[in-house]
């Protein structure tokens, strides 16, 4: 199962790049060149150099990767596609509401909850976290929503549901649902609870399903 896990693991680091640039190319205030000195001979000075552009999500995006198309956005839930190798893989994704770690202070990586549909291999609905850190060995990652409980299988800093016959069921509670609570623990035993708004996720779901039937 590990081995099998390290392309979904690229899709959503993928995602995040894209995510992480936008705002950063939003933020981006990039300093013009100071004039070149005149030469001794009097000649006129150069022209300062154009001020550079604001790095896209392209930019941001791992090195030779495809850029995701974001299909749209709804409420909490972006709706992506992308085609890695020629095959088709869309995914809907969300940044947590509220996270909190304890101990207080202890930083982590942003935090991710994405599900994702791959045709050719005919996955849908494959409900999987990032969770900011190398998580503890041997321990689960624990999703809660509503009054239903889900186990998930925890390796390195990402987690998936561990009985993949329970993937509909939660689906189904996910879109009826409000939020969903995810608790993991790391390897050097700090704890984190990320709460994920589930608004718009059924639209962002709907339109996964249209663009990879």
């Amino acid at each position: 199962m590990p081995g099998m896990k390290i392309f979904r693991i690229s899709v959503a680091l993928f995602a995040a790049a894209t995510w992480v640039g936008a705002a950063a190319a939003q933020d981006a205030k990039p300093t013009p060149k100071p004039p070149a000195t005149p030469a001794p001979e009097a000649k006129p000075a150069p022209k300062p150099a154009a001020a550079p552009k604001p790095a896209t999500p392209a930019a941001a995006a791992p090195a030779g990767a495809e850029q995701p198309l974001l299909l749209g956005q709804y409420g909490d839930w972006g709706a992506y596609k992308a085609t890695p190798g020629g095959k088709i893989v869309c995914f809907a994704l969300a940044k947590p509401a509220n996270a909190v770690t304890e101990p207080v202070g202890r930083k982590r990586d942003q935090s991710y909850l994405f599900i994702s549909s791959r045709p050719a291999e005919k996955v849908k609905h494959e409900i999987s976290t990032i969770v900011g850190y190398p998580q503890r060995t041997g321990g689960d990652t624990a999703a809660t929503v509503g009054t239903a409980s889900y186990t998930m299988y925890a390796q390195s800093d990402a987690a998936w549901l561990k009985n993949p016959a329970e993937e509909t069921q939660m689906i189904d509670a996910m879109r009826k649902g409000q939020d969903i609570v995810i608790k993991s623990t790391s390897s050097r035993g700090t704890k984190s609870t990320d709460s994920y708004s589930l608004k718009g996720l059924a639209q962002a779901l709907d339109k996964v399903e249209q663009e990879c039937k």
